[in-house]
């Protein structure tokens, strides 16, 4: 069973903009796509655990700042190599002006 908690609030993320969050063992990207809402992955790229909060959020889109992986904020798929496994997606979920990640346990 999942446990929401609370992240942010919908002001502390702008459109086109993302931070980063350390909850419990998560390191957990929070991204604000313009007109889609907010998604939450996991903060580490697949390819060689850099950072995704460093990188650049374009559109649905972030980029490792190491090696220009890319991945889906949305899903988590991995977009362009040298990346080719996912990263973790978590459900989020906005109550009033609070955003929630539901964390897998």
């Amino acid at each position: 069973m999942a446990r929401l908690v609370t992240v942010a609030t919908v002001d502390e993320i702008p459109p086109g903009q993302a931070i980063t969050v350390e909850l419990d063992e998560f390191d957990i990207l929070i991204a604000h796509v313009e007109g889609e809402g907010f998604f939450a992955i996991d903060d580490r790229c697949t390819h060689d655990d850099g950072p995704l909060g460093e990188g650049e959020l374009l559109g649905y889109a972030v980029e490792c700042p190491r090696h220009g992986a890319t991945f889906d904020v949305r899903s988590g798929a991995a977009l362009k190599l040298p990346a080719i496994q996912p990263v973790t997606p978590y459900r989020v979920e906005v109550e009033g002006n609070e955003i929630k990640v539901a964390l897998p346990y």
